[in-house]
């Protein structure tokens, strides 16, 4: 019965894993917002109950900023239920955390402890001590002005500098900013020329009052943009024909592989074939640095992709779907030695992908086995119904009957949390399923997957969180220190 009770709780920790990576309470395809909220606010409160340690343990994984904000609210909340051992742990788990979210979302969290009186001496201590090591505050207090006064006010502290203190809490203008971020915020007030010495997000709202044409105002502030506020500008600049804004070979290269899958994927078909050599070259070179060490040494390497209608998303979500596969073909084309892919449309160019039409993912199994590889990748959000249910009889005949020695490893990713069954979807009881969210993760998420085959118990699974957490909160700082361009 112990042994019994080891495999559910086990079985507990991996479906909220899942749903940390997955989840996001945004729309999918298949539910709404609200149905999202609701289950993955049950599933939160389910596993904080009843596992508090492997569910603080979840800060260490790859899971998304939304669910690592959720953990460390929640934490924060119920701290006087954790053993001193725990809250000692859990305080460094969060403190690292917090380095890896970005810091609009980190001051969206402290707003909403505030609101909801959670105030304690580790608190205020976590607050104070994230603060002190914002790399500039003056930057910070500019971008993020209400969400600074907020935690200030809340915790009790004082601001960094006292010309700081001025800025944020002055009854109103003063003469002459010492520092010259501030000064050029309080001059953007009345003189154009001052908004271009801003930050992107600050100065946009700038350039509205003062009704600069937005031609000539992507046109003055592109020296100032982010690798990634260029990125995303892009068709808004290719509109106002702000040739400024434009990005190179050399910028695609450097960007995040989903990110980059997401932007090849939001340009009509016939600028992505006027472009395929530049997209190309960007997302291989963007895979090969995901890949590292690993490049080539994943042998003969077999996908199906999912490309179906269902791929598409949701209006939240655009083609988020689609882009994680496509980024994940080209992240398993740089690990493979030898690499097939298989789109469940039937198409073979990859860049030119859509979602369109059923999901006949047995068919593409079948064919995917066919070239006996050493490993069998599947991505896709689990909706097989072209006929409905032969890819499980498949998957369930292969690992069982033909080839029960396992010489062929297969993994489900899943890049859509299903909201009715409090887990990502998934194909077979016989293969591993594991939830993804962006591409990147996925080497890291096949090594998880084994923990998802029905077979481990609860110390395995806990073995490896501790692992996990020991690495995470070992790591040097300027691994765990994410770009300042890099948001969620």
């Amino acid at each position: 019965m112990e042994g019994y009770a080891d495999l559910i709780a086990a079985e507990d920790v991996l479906l909220f894993v899942n749903a940390a990576i997955t989840a996001t309470g945004q729309r999918e395809f298949h539910s709404s917002a609200a149905e999202q909220q609701l289950s993955l606010g049950f599933l939160h409160d389910y596993v904080l109950g009843n596992y508090r340690e492997p569910y603080a343990a979840a800060l260490a994984l790859d899971i998304n900023h939304h669910n690592a904000a959720l953990i460390v609210r929640r934490l924060l909340e119920t701290a006087a239920d954790a053993t001193p051992e725990q809250r000692r742990t859990e305080g460094r788990l969060i403190a690292r955390r917090l380095q890896l979210l970005p810091p609009q979302r980190v001051y969206r969290l402290f707003g909403e402890l505030r609101r909801a009186g959670v105030n304690n001496r580790r608190t205020r201590a976590i607050l104070r001590d994230w603060l002190a090591a914002r790399p500039d505050p003056v930057l910070d207090a500019v971008k993020y002005r209400g969400g600074l006064k907020g935690v200030l006010r809340h915790a009790h502290l004082a601001p960094a500098a006292p010309e700081l203190g001025e800025f944020l809490f002055g009854a109103g203008p003063r003469g002459r900013y010492g520092t010259p971020l501030l000064d050029s915020w309080q001059r953007a007030h009345y003189t154009k020329a001052a908004i271009y010495e801003l930050p992107y997000t600050v100065a946009e709202g700038f350039a509205r009052s003062h009704r600069v044409p937005r031609a000539d105002f992507l046109e003055r502030i592109a020296p100032r943009l982010t690798r990634l506020e260029r990125l995303r500008l892009q068709e808004n600049a290719r509109e106002h024909r702000a040739e400024a804004v434009r990005t190179d070979r050399t910028d695609l290269g450097r960007m995040p592989l989903t990110r980059l899958a997401l932007y090849a994927l939001s340009l009509p078909p016939a600028q992505r074939i006027e472009r395929r050599g530049e997209l190309t070259e960007a997302l291989r070179t963007a895979a090969r640095r995901t890949a590292g060490p690993e490049a080539g040494r994943w042998g003969k390497v077999a996908a199906v992709l999912d490309d179906s209608y269902s791929a598409s998303g949701s209006g939240t979500k655009r083609r988020r779907p689609l882009a994680v596969a496509l980024a994940c073909h080209f992240l398993l084309e740089a690990l493979a030695e030898r690499y097939t892919p298989l789109w469940t449309s039937g198409r073979t160019d990859a860049l030119l992908a859509r979602p369109h039409g059923a999901t006949p993912l047995g068919h593409r199994i079948i064919d995917a086995l066919d070239t006996a590889p050493d490993r069998l990748v599947i991505v896709s959000d689990g909706w097989d119904n072209a006929p409905p249910g032969l890819a499980a009889e498949v998957l369930r005949i292969w690992r069982t009957r033909l080839d029960p020695d396992r010489r062929t490893s297969v993994v489900h990713l899943n890049p859509v949390y299903d909201a009715d069954g409090f887990d990502v979807r998934r194909l077979a009881p016989t293969v591993p399923t594991a939830g993804l969210r962006d591409a990147e993760d996925l080497p890291a998420l096949v090594e998880f997957a084994r923990f998802a085959d029905g077979r481990s118990d609860l110390a395995e699974l806990t073995a490896h969180l501790a692992a996990r957490t020991d690495r995470f909160l070992t790591a040097p700082s300027s691994e765990a220190a994410p770009p300042s361009e890099v948001t969620p």
